[in-house]
């Protein structure tokens, strides 16, 4: 039985209704749900003797009584130092090669429960590879029919591992943004439960163990620092919710500045930040860039994202496709062969460390996805 606890609710129009609805947005603004949920603390010292996936932080996410059929292990990835001050987390370790896992096993356990319930027939999903990729994954896993949009032009190797997962792929023309109508027009089909990354908040409570992970990797602190690539914002939400409920139940007394990096080429969220927006005035151009994966020109989330960064005292960065490429290639004669997305905050960042202290960031994607970038 869906615990009767927790609501979807928006933020805006204060709109709820019960998460066993296959209502994927407010349905009065059309806007991303939010998740009425509050978790418990976390206990530290326990930890170690918890199973080693990202449910070992059950108290801080939403119940999920299928999560044992679904789950595959993910979570718990490797942070290595790549200088005295900088650490990555090695987040392409995951089983689908992207930290996109860390939601998509949230999206594939509630849909499980709501199939059983009855009403359910498939699941659908927009990506630009690696959250199709994931949600394929994690559908396969429990069992369900998953059909994931893709914009045309996506990764060749990418649209390979969605397929062999056994999911149906729906190439779009257009850019990302026709890839999302596409998908959500398909949203509106009865029986059909949208497992989208920006629009259903069960996956941003799947990224918040990004965090936690930290968190516990260092014993109980956190970074000074916590450096993410943006596109449509769901690690960077998923961040600072960990970082308020971390805060909130005195498990920190400290609060690291969010640094949100985007492609120079398709920045509309760092333009708006350093304009002094409280939300995107009009969609971005969609020019070409290595970084396809934050290649976001309307993020839905961006009022969100923007005070986000705003209440950690952090800023937006930019970076070029030249500086992508010499990333990916500094971090691949490092061992580390990533995606030129995932080399982004790495452009960032060894350019220009954003201030004192430990600085943590993400490498979320694998190379073997894409390969070296022309």
């Amino acid at each position: 039985m869906l615990n009767p606890m927790t609501a979807y609710v928006c933020p805006r129009c204060h709109v709820r209704t019960p998460t066993s609805a296959l209502t994927w947005c407010c349905p009065k603004c059309r806007g991303p749900w939010d998740l009425d949920f509050a978790g418990g603390p976390v206990p530290l010292p326990s930890l170690a003797s918890r199973v080693n996936s990202l449910w070992r932080y059950a108290e801080a996410l939403p119940p999920m009584p299928c999560a044992p059929e679904v789950t595959l292990g993910e979570g718990r990835t490797p942070l290595v130092p790549l200088t005295d001050s900088v650490s990555a987390k090695l987040d392409f370790l995951m089983p689908t090669l992207s930290f996109k896992d860390r939601g998509a096993v949230m999206l594939a356990a509630h849909a499980l429960r709501l199939a059983r319930s009855g009403g359910l027939e498939r699941i659908v999903a927009d990506s630009s590879g690696n959250a199709g990729t994931a949600v394929a994954a994690y559908g396969a896993r429990a069992g369900l029919d998953t059909v994931v949009y893709v914009p045309a032009g996506t990764s060749p190797k990418k649209l390979d591992q969605i397929r062999a997962h056994g999911a149906r792929v729906v190439e779009v023309p257009g850019d990302r943004e026709a890839t999302a109508g596409a998908a959500r027009a398909a949203a509106d089909e009865p029986g059909t439960f949208y497992a989208s990354h920006v629009y259903n908040p069960y996956f941003t409570h799947g990224t918040k163990t990004y965090v936690y992970e930290l968190w516990e990797e260092l014993g109980g602190r956190l970074p000074d620092t916590i450096v993410v690539p943006v596109g449509n914002g769901t690690l960077l939400l998923g961040a600072a919710l960990a970082l308020d409920e971390l805060h909130r139940h005195g498990l920190t007394d400290t609060r690291p500045a969010l640094v949100a990096v985007q492609a120079a080429a398709v920045s509309p969220l760092a333009a708006a930040f350093h304009a002094g927006a409280d939300d995107l005035a009009a969609p971005a151009t969609a020019l070409p860039t290595l970084a396809e994966g934050i290649a976001i020109t309307a993020p839905p989330l961006a009022r969100r994202i923007l005070r986000a960064v705003r209440d950690t005292g952090g800023t937006f960065l930019t970076v070029t496709d030249d500086r992508i490429r010499a990333a990916q290639r500094d971090l691949a004669a490092r061992g580390l062969f990533v995606e030129p997305t995932a080399a982004a905050c790495w452009a960032a960042v060894s350019a220009d460390p954003p201030r004192p202290g430990l600085t943590v960031l993400p490498l979320c994607g694998a190379g073997a996805k894409t390969g070296l970038a022309p």
